[in-house]
C-alpha cells in the first residue's frame, strides 16, 4: 500500500464524516482532513473547534443506542466518501450502565457503531459522481492484538472486570470489521489500530484529574506518537486508491496492513455479531 505523501495530498471535493471526532484521535483526523481541503462533519457531544467553512458539527449523545439508531437513519451520508467511527471510552473500575441497561464502555465503544451501520451503510456515497473507489467505513479500535473476548457475556453481567470488559469491545469491533462486507455490502470496511496514544480514553478508568491518569498520559506522550502525528500518517491512507477491494483489512498506527487476530474466524465473528445485535435489540426495544 502506497498512499500519497501528505504534502502532495489534496482532498478538495472529498467528504469525511468522523463519529466521535470532538476529541483525541478523531478530532486530530478531522482537522487534518479539513486542512487538506476535505468537507468534514464531526459528530459528538461537544465541539471543541471554532466553526469554519467545510467543518461541520452535529451534536449527538453516542451513549444512547436509541439516538444512535436515529442518527444512522438520518445522518446525511449520500455524498460522503468515508465514515470514520472513533467514539470510545475505557471501562470504569466499577461497572457502569447507561439508561438503556448497557455497560457503558460496550454501549459507547461498540454498540453505538453497530446501531448506526444498518441505517447509513447502504446510503453511504450513493450520490457521489466520478469517484474511483467505493465509499469506505473505518472502525477504530485495537484489531489484530489477539483479543477474542467473550461474546456470551457481552454486557459484562456475569463477571465484571474493567480490562476484561474493554477487551470485549476490542474483539467485538474487530468482528464488526470482518462482518461488514457481507452484512452491509457496497462500502469497503476497514479496521484501524492506532496503538496507545495520548488521549482522554483512560480517564474513565483512572479518573480525569488523578495523578495516575496524568502520569500514564505523560508516559504515553513520551513514548508514542501524538494524535496529530497519527492523523498525518492515517489521513492519506483513508483516501488511498490502494485500499479499493481490500474490505476487511486492518491497518496499524503507521498506516501499514496488519493481520487479523488469530482465532477471529467466521464462527467467532458470527458469535459476536449475533450477541451484539441481540443486546442492541434489548436496549432499544
Amino acid at each position: 500500500m502506497r498512499p500519497p505523501p501528505l504534502a502532495e495530498l489534496d482532498l478538495t471535493g472529498k467528504e469525511l464524516i468522523v463519529i466521535g471526532g470532538t476529541n483525541g484521535l478523531g478530532r486530530a483526523v478531522a482537522r487534518q482532513a479539513w486542512m487538506l481541503g476535505a468537507e468534514v462533519t464531526v459528530v459528538g457531544r461537544t465541539f471543541r473547534d471554532n466553526p469554519a467553512e467545510r467543518l461541520n458539527f452535529l451534536e449527538a449523545d453516542l451513549s444512547s443506542l436509541r439516538a444512535a439508531v436515529r442518527l444512522g437513519n438520518e445522518l446525511p451520508v449520500e455524498a460522503a466518501d468515508a465514515v470514520l467511527f472513533t467514539q470510545g471510552i475505557f471501562a470504569a473500575k466499577s461497572r457502569e450502565e447507561t439508561g438503556e441497561g448497557i455497560e457503558r464502555d460496550m454501549a459507547v465503544s461498540h454498540l453505538s457503531r453497530i446501531a448506526m451501520l444498518p441505517g447509513l451503510a447502504l446510503r453511504l456515497g450513493r450520490a457521489r459522481t466520478g469517484n474511483r473507489f467505493p465509499a469506505r467505513i473505518f472502525i477504530m479500535g485495537s484489531p489484530g492484538t489477539g483479543e477474542l473476548g467473550d461474546p456470551a457475556d457481552l454486557n459484562a453481567e456475569r463477571d465484571y472486570r474493567a480490562v476484561r470488559a474493554h477487551q470485549n469491545t476490542v474483539a467485538a469491533n474487530e468482528a464488526l470489521v470482518l462482518a461488514g462486507r457481507d452484512r452491509w455490502p457496497g462500502p469497503d470496511h476497514f479496521g484501524l489500530n492506532p496503538g496507545p496514544t495520548k488521549t482522554d480514553l483512560l480517564s474513565n478508568r483512572l479518573g480525569r484529574d488523578t495523578l495516575a491518569n496524568w502520569a500514564t498520559q505523560a508516559l504515553i506522550g513520551l513514548l508514542r506518537p501524538s494524535p496529530e502525528t497519527y492523523a498525518e500518517r492515517i489521513v492519506p491512507v483513508l483516501f488511498a486508491t490502494d485500499l479499493t477491494g481490500q474490505s476487511g483489512l486492518m491497518i496499524n498506527g503507521k498506516g501499514r496492513p496488519i493481520r487479523p487476530t488469530r482465532g477471529m474466524d467466521d464462527v467467532r465473528v458470527d458469535e459476536f455479531m449475533t450477541a451484539s445485535e441481540n443486546l442492541l435489540r434489548r436496549a432499544v426495544g
